[in-house]
């Protein structure tokens, strides 16, 4: 999903937090730095249990480090990735805010095209949509795969998405929480995402700041549970 060019960005304090199944890890960013996200990196992978990991220890860190990178290029609100205990990564997430000052929050309907825009790749195929009712507040659900553009004339890579919109009660943002996965050969395995990522959005909150006067800024993002 791509933020209009248009207007001043909406400035509203609030708190993101998602209570993660054991898997998920935290990859926010606070500073953007790539030392920051090898520290993060270095602190989990020291965590996990060597037995488990079918993957070399230096492979699974620089992984993370890569993926901690890439996805704060946007600098999102949360960020995170799910691993295996073999240390094989089978999704990305982050969630972030939308809105400008002045502008209507646009309904479930009006934002579900926007949830299928992407800068370097295509929807394949005809998308899944659903409107939900979250914890977090009303969404709408597209769930679809993705002809990812590469360079060279080279074939391009197949992956897949989910893109939740919340429009949080009481709040002018909109909160769109996006995971995404490599391409799945297995059926199984790609319904078993899809509820890594419901049972995400289900955990959701979306906490408003008060303003002290001063104008409040979005922070980039809590997460609870381990």
């Amino acid at each position: 999903m791509t933020a209009p060019d248009d207007g001043a960005p909406l400035v509203e304090g609030f708190e993101c937090s998602f209570e993660f199944r054991p898997g998920w890890i935290d990859l926010t960013l606070r500073e953007g730095t790539r030392a920051e996200a090898k520290a993060l990196a270095t602190y989990v992978v020291n965590s996990l249990d060597p037995l488990a990991l079918e993957i070399e220890k230096s492979a699974v860190l620089d992984d993370m480090v890569e993926r901690a990178v890439a996805l704060d290029d946007d600098t999102p609100t949360l960020a995170a990735a799910f691993y295996t205990e073999s240390g094989e990564a089978l999704a990305s997430l982050t969630a972030d805010s939308y809105g400008d000052e002045g502008v209507e929050r646009p309904t479930r309907e009006e934002v579900q095209p926007a949830l299928l825009e992407w800068v370097n790749a295509e929807v394949a195929g005809d998308p899944q949509v659903d409107h939900l009712d979250l914890p977090a507040g009303p969404a709408v659900r597209v769930q679809a795969m993705l002809r990812v553009k590469r360079v060279f004339g080279l074939r391009r890579r197949l992956t897949g998405f989910i893109r939740y919109a919340v429009l949080p009660p009481g709040m002018k943002s909109l909160i769109v929480v996006t995971v995404t996965w490599e391409a799945i050969a297995r059926t199984e395995e790609l319904a078993e995402l899809a509820e890594l990522a419901a049972e995400a959005v289900q955990t959701l909150r979306i906490t408003p700041i008060a303003s002290d006067g001063g104008g409040a800024i979005a922070d980039r993002g809590t997460r609870s549970g381990d």
